[in-house]
């Protein structure tokens, strides 16, 4: 029994649709369809607007109106239209003789004659509506076909980490890593606490040649301002609280108080939330060739503010990508932050491997089906 809500599925009834409405429309001509489609729509519309109308003994202008719209369209139609005859029907229906009143008897006399162009109509208006449906299975499927990729390519990466071998002893590296980490985030915070803003930015300006360490650049304006402005000479933190004065206040502090909110103002956020995040070397680390590169830029830019045996710290986390088995410690360590104790388990029981299988089957069934069933051709 098939499943309704299998996109292969619907995207095949979709297409048989399709198809036998098109048979239908392509023994009758599309061209010719839509002719007795507009013509019918024309006639139906002038129906359900007059029908009121035409049908009230007194309101004799309603029935001249719709006469002279009805004659109108009528007249407009090609002689060897389809159905021409339920057009000539459906008007003698609507036709009085001796008075100039119909009766509802009458508007379904004309309504029953159009039931051959009604029909053509609903089949257009079928045929329409297959297209579209066969768009919508198509776009389903497609969108099936992705959400099968992303959990195939997930799958793998889980089998991906579960190869690593997780007894290895990531302590190795991380020992290194977490030590360097925490003495160049106190060497840094030392570094603001105790150098003026003046030489905290020349640092950050110096520090642009060092891409990889991805320290913020100082604007060019607080650059120049803290250069050559007398309050340059103190802390960033007295710099922060001089922003929250008020200008009256601050005339206390600065010899100009508008300069010094020009430049300090819009930058308060960035000298506030200044810190060695940018310094810091991440857990689970980069592959060897990545952190090599980013440690040697580190080197030099820590040198500039921490003292030797930080520096020294930055080197050991540099060598460690000289190890030959940093590639499998790094392996583990990413596989024992990645995988949850669930996708373990499944590993273990081949779970993961048996749903590999089954997704990476079940997207190529849909590629299959959807290479079979093409887009439509606008």
């Amino acid at each position: 029994m098939s499943d309704p809500d299998d996109p292969i599925e619907s995207l095949r009834r979709a297409a048989e649709r399709r198809r036998e409405k098109r048979e239908q429309v392509a023994d009758i001509g599309l061209e010719t369809l839509r002719t007795v489609a507009d013509a019918y729509r024309d006639v139906e519309s002038l129906l359900d607007r007059y029908e009121e109308r035409i049908t009230d003994r007194d309101d004799l202008q309603g029935y001249i109106e719709f006469r002279e719209q009805l004659t109108e369209v009528l007249e407009a139609l090609d002689a060897d239209i389809r159905h021409s005859e339920a057009f000539v029907d459906a008007n003698d229906a609507l036709t009085t003789g001796v008075t100039s009143t119909l009766s509802t008897s009458d508007v379904d006399r004309a309504r029953a004659a159009l039931e051959p162009v009604r029909n053509d109509a609903a089949l257009l208006d079928a045929w329409q509506s297959a297209r579209d449906d066969y768009r919508s299975a198509r776009h389903e499927a497609k969108r099936h076909e992705a959400e099968l990729r992303d959990r195939v390519e997930a799958l793998e990466r889980v089998r991906e980490l579960g190869a690593a071998d997780l007894d290895a002893p990531t302590q190795d590296i991380r020992e290194p890593i977490e030590s360097y980490n925490d003495a160049v985030t106190d060497a840094f915070s030392q570094f603001l606490s105790d150098a003026s803003a003046r030489e905290v930015l020349e640092f950050l300006e110096t520090a642009t040649a060092y891409p990889l360490v991805e320290l913020p650049a100082p604007p060019t304006p607080l650059r120049d301002y803290l250069h050559a402005a007398s309050v340059g000479t103190e802390p960033l933190s007295v710099l922060v609280e001089y922003a929250e004065y008020s200008r009256s206040k601050l005339d206390h502090y600065v010899a100009d108080p508008q300069s010094f909110q020009s430049a300090v103002g819009p930058n308060t956020r960035l000298l506030a939330t200044l810190s060695a995040d940018p310094l810091t070397v991440e857990w689970p680390p980069k592959p060897a060739s990545e952190l090599r590169w980013r440690m040697r830029e580190l080197v030099a830019v820590v040198g500039r503010f921490a003292d030797e045996e930080t520096v020294a710290r930055a080197r050991t986390v540099r060598d460690l990508t000289e190890r030959d088995d940093y590639d499998r410690l790094r392996d583990a360590a990413v596989a024992k932050e990645a995988l949850t104790d669930e996708q373990r388990a499944r590993l273990q029981r081949g779970a993961v491997e048996e749903e590999l299988e089954t997704k990476r089957a079940a997207a190529e069934d849909v590629a299959a089906c959807l290479d079979e069933h093409p887009p439509l051709d606008e």
